[in-house]
């Protein structure tokens, strides 16, 4: 039993690994998680406690975990035998296609991640990009009962709505996005998921993907989890607030349970004086196609242009950027007006209130004045002063400067000429017609007569 064993020197090192690998795993690495665990439970405690609507649990959980949970979930199992039965196709190929969709919907949310770095970046890159000037979040969510799932509805105009509604309301929640197909690009993927966003696939008419994303939706929803999602189901091509799809929305009416928790819906206007994206939306409007694509070496050339101005002192921004917020919706007193189409009612009433809250900056405001084609800068004044007046009487949002007309004139005039788009005639350029179009049209929208539904009580 005491007699010495002679090994050869490299099973001896196998045995030591082996020997160190299990004392680790049993003994070492779980007294570090839990000692690391404690650290974020409290600091997570911290957290929740300077929030207005502190973070779910549904959200906190392993995403391996979620993944399970959705898989096995007892309507997205009727799902894969429905899909079973319908393709022809053994059950377990079916379970195995919705476990897949299931890895790539589920997010894996990280509050460290979220809060300690996409706030402080969503923060300076929207400060670095613009003047941003927030409407009155406070006032919009003030009388939200707290145990309330609450979904912002936003319209699309460039994918910077993702980094701005982020840092507006990074003192409340922490929200979680539906992103499309753009954002599943390695590791842009694994940081936007980390952030609590879930992706979609956007035209998909695979029914049992839409089965399964549904069910997440609804989870997500029935949990509390505070959501942003855009109705219109992409950018907008011509600068106006688009027709809701109702794919989400659907999900989320036809789950809902009138004695469950309420569902409030927060319409958010967003609006630029830049959309970064303004050239390549309009070139895709013209093409009658939504299969646009952006230039890496342009986008790369626009980027380092714009940084070695900054690096010289000579990059002002991109003017201002602002958000409208709308009075919330609930569905639960919606629902109980009992229309007969809930779904596309409340699409369409959603889309106007957001439309009614679109703020009006001075770029689109002089835009949509330019469409009227001044003599001069006196005519232009003229015209700028009477829409703003029409815009007035109407109740929308004005972000403009303080100071008045003339400020607001040479703050929405001098990077349409800067850029071309304008001559020192004020003359539109040639082929410049659609630019300008496309920034007046949001303005130009909520001059148009109101087609809202009927008016519904809200919150």
């Amino acid at each position: 039993m005491t007699d010495p064993v002679a090994v050869p020197f490299w099973l001896l090192v196998l045995i030591v690994a082996f020997a160190a690998i299990t004392f680790a795993s049993h003994f070492l690495f779980p007294s570090v998680r839990w000692f690391f665990r404690k650290r974020a439970e409290k600091a997570l405690a911290r957290l929740n406690r300077r929030l207005d609507r502190p973070i779910e649990f549904f959200k906190l959980a392993r995403r391996q975990d979620m993944i399970v949970r959705l898989s096995y979930d007892p309507r997205v199992l009727e799902a894969v035998a429905d899909h079973a039965a319908e393709t022809g196709i053994p059950g377990s190929v079916a379970f195995e296609e919705a476990r897949r969709y299931a890895r790539e919907i589920v997010p894996g949310f990280s509050a460290t991640l979220y809060f300690g770095f996409a706030i402080r970046l969503a923060r300076g890159l929207s400060r670095l990009a613009y003047r941003v000037r927030i409407g009155k979040v406070d006032a919009a969510l003030a009388h939200i009962d707290p145990k309330a799932t609450v979904i912002f509805v936003m319209n699309h105009r460039s994918n910077m709505d993702y980094v701005l509604i982020t840092w507006l309301v990074a003192n409340r929640s922490a929200i979680s996005y539906a992103v499309g197909e753009w954002a599943r690009i390695w590791p842009l993927s694994a940081l936007i998921r980390s952030m609590g966003a879930y992706f979609i696939r956007r035209g998909s008419r695979n029914t049992l993907y839409r089965r399964v994303l549904a069910r997440y939706v609804q989870m997500a929803t029935a949990e509390g989890t505070t959501q942003a999602i855009f109705p219109e189901g992409g950018l907008s091509l011509d600068g106006r607030v688009g027709p809701a799809k109702m794919g989400l929305l659907s999900y989320i009416v036809s789950a809902y349970q009138p004695g469950g928790r309420d569902v409030v819906f927060v319409p958010v206007g967003l609006a630029y004086d830049r959309v970064l994206e303004d050239r390549i939306l309009t070139e895709a409007a013209a093409q009658g196609t939504r299969r646009f694509r952006g230039k890496p070496l342009a986008i790369m050339a626009f980027l380092l242009r714009n940084l070695w101005r900054k690096l010289r002192g000579r990059f002002t921004g991109f003017g201002t950027t602002a958000a409208g917020f709308g009075p919330p919706v609930s569905l639960r007193r919606f629902l109980a007006e009992a229309p007969e189409t809930p779904t596309e009612e409340l699409g369409a009433h959603l889309m106007a209130e957001i439309t009614k809250v679109v703020p009006v900056l001075p770029v689109p405001l002089i835009a949509a004045a330019l469409m009227t084609n001044p003599a001069d800068r006196a005519a232009l004044h003229a015209e700028v002063q009477a829409l703003q007046a029409r815009l007035s009487a109407q109740g929308a949002v004005q972000k403009l400067p303080p100071q008045g007309a003339e400020v607001t004139l040479d703050e929405g005039l001098k990077p349409l000429q800067k850029r071309g788009l304008v001559n020192e005639n004020l003359q539109i350029t040639a082929g410049s017609a659609a630019l300008i179009a496309f920034y007046a049209a949001p303005v130009l929208q909520r001059l148009e007569p109101s087609g809202d539904v009927a008016a519904m009580r809200q919150t």
